[in-house]
């Protein structure tokens, strides 16, 4: 399994639909860089988000998932509230090839922040928007930049295709449009 570069990222983006829309260099001037990089490419994070509350007493429970457990908010920004959780989509849409797979790590000027967005990998045959986890590990309050880099995706080659592919297993987070709650 290799990492791949940015000339092959760029190759599977524009033949195959890879990334859709495909920024084919780093944005940086005013914004939290997003696009191509070296090794990877800085997602960005759209304007919809879920940020938790704890408003209702919900108990956030995976099997059974209550949506009164956040509030839905479309901005160019958000805050997300000390020790706190939002989720959010990106503005990206992702198609991954049948022997590829992706691993997300956050950016550094979130990370420097107290920040820490995890995304699961992208499997084998994967495609959708993503769902981004955000997490505020400060006992600050923190702001989220709505079309902006968030997290940058590696991606990793096989030496060989995978036998069962996530599309083949029919995934249950396949094609996702929006922010996609917990499933069972």
């Amino acid at each position: 399994m290799s990492i791949k570069s940015d000339k092959w990222i760029r190759k599977q983006a524009v033949e195959n639909k890879m990334i859709e829309p495909f920024c084919e260099k780093q944005v940086r001037d005013g914004v939290i860089s997003y696009g191509l990089s070296s090794y990877g490419y800085d997602l960005r994070v759209s304007n919809e988000f879920k940020i938790f509350t704890n408003v209702n007493s919900a108990i956030i429970d995976p099997k059974n998932f209550d949506e009164r457990s956040f509030v839905s908010v479309e901005a160019d920004s958000i805050i997300v509230p000390p020790n706190s959780f939002a989720l959010a989509r990106s503005v990206e849409y992702f198609k991954i090839p049948r022997d590829v797979l992706t691993i997300c790590v956050g950016k550094s000027t979130y990370a420097r922040c107290g920040i820490i967005v995890n995304v699961t990998p992208f499997e084998p045959e994967w495609e959708g928007f993503v769902t981004l986890e955000i997490s505020n590990t400060t006992p600050l309050p923190a702001r989220i930049y709505a079309n902006e880099g968030l997290c940058q995706i590696l991606f990793f080659q096989s030496d060989e295709v995978c036998e069962t592919s996530y599309g083949d297993r029919k995934g249950k987070y396949q094609k996702q449009q929006g922010i996609v709650l917990p499933k069972l």
